[in-house]
């Protein structure tokens, strides 16, 4: 099994005291690029560092080691994206660091992926917790995924993935 995350050790007791000294801007009101806020998109690599502030100067907070984990952008400022993670984590990751390739985590427990948007249909797997599918899509409730580790593509109900905000897919 994969970590999810690992908690940098480093800094700690400094990370106090440098984010006291640099004031961090205010989040923004309104996306800079344009795009809506918030949003979700995924971590580009199997290393990527949250940090307390937007710049390098600020600590890191934790490191992310699970490429294509789903990530809430909830504000942005210049080329930093402040971001909440599944837990509530909140912390800065720059964009190069995110992909725009829509990713969702299974939450809170075991559950189904359907071959149809019903429960009545064949299952097609059982997924745990924390297993992160790609998002093909969703309609009226139901979301077609694919866990690429193992090949399988199917539906789940909205309300059982993690990475979707409730009314993005309105039909």
């Amino acid at each position: 099994m994969r970590k999810l995350y690992t908690k940098s050790v480093g800094w700690l007791c400094g990370a106090l005291a440098i984010g006291l000294l640099f004031a961090a801007p205010p989040a923004a009101a309104q996306s800079e690029t344009g795009l809506p806020l918030p949003r979700f998109v995924s971590l580009r690599a199997d290393a990527v560092n949250l940090r307390t502030g937007p710049g390098r100067r600020y600590p890191i907070d934790w490191v992310y080691t699970r490429a294509s984990l789903p990530i809430k952008i909830v504000a942005e400022f210049d080329g930093w994206r402040q971001v909440r993670t599944q837990d509530g984590t909140t912390g800065w990751i720059h964009k190069s660091l995110l992909s725009g390739k829509r990713t969702v985590s299974i939450a809170g427990r075991e559950d189904r992926i359907f071959r149809e948007p019903t429960t009545a249909a064949q299952i097609a797997a059982f997924v745990e917790p924390g297993v992160i599918a790609s998002l093909m899509g969703c309609e009226e409730g139901w979301c077609r995924i694919t866990v690429d580790s193992h090949r399988v593509t199917g539906w789940m109900p909205q309300d059982v993935l993690w990475g979707i905000l409730p009314d993005e897919f309105q039909n």
